[in-house]
């Protein structure tokens, strides 16, 4: 099981019904009764989806008066999308090389098409 915080987040991006929970408490807190109504499953379903969240970092649980709020916590995503900013440098010099490479060589056919029609 991961336990580093990347891992965790990722693993808890991996399920739609955590990305959608992430949507709704990104307009602002929820209690899992609010949270559990667009969904087609129990209230201890989205408990379970809830405490994924909690463990990666994701949200953060306050209780007020009887409720118990979900709050989105927004560092984690930012780690997680400097990571990828990071993978996306790599493969935009990886294809840039990749489209100097194709342009030689179409310049090389293009020299070699000129030399046969003479």
């Amino acid at each position: 099981m991961p336990t580093d915080q990347l891992s965790l987040v990722f693993g808890a991006l991996a399920d739609p019904t955590r990305r959608a929970i992430l949507t709704r408490l990104a307009t602002g807190d929820a209690t899992v009764g609010e949270l559990t109504g667009p969904f087609a499953m129990s209230q201890p379903a989205i408990s379970k989806h809830l405490k994924v969240l909690e463990n990666a970092g994701l949200i953060s649980r306050t209780r007020r008066a009887t409720a118990r709020l979900s709050h989105l916590e927004a560092e984690p995503l930012r780690n997680a999308t400097q990571w990828l900013v990071d993978y996306r440098e790599f493969w935009q010099t990886s294809h840039d090389r990749l489209d100097d490479l194709l342009l030689e060589l179409q310049a090389g056919e293009d020299d070699g098409q000129d030399r046969d029609h003479r």
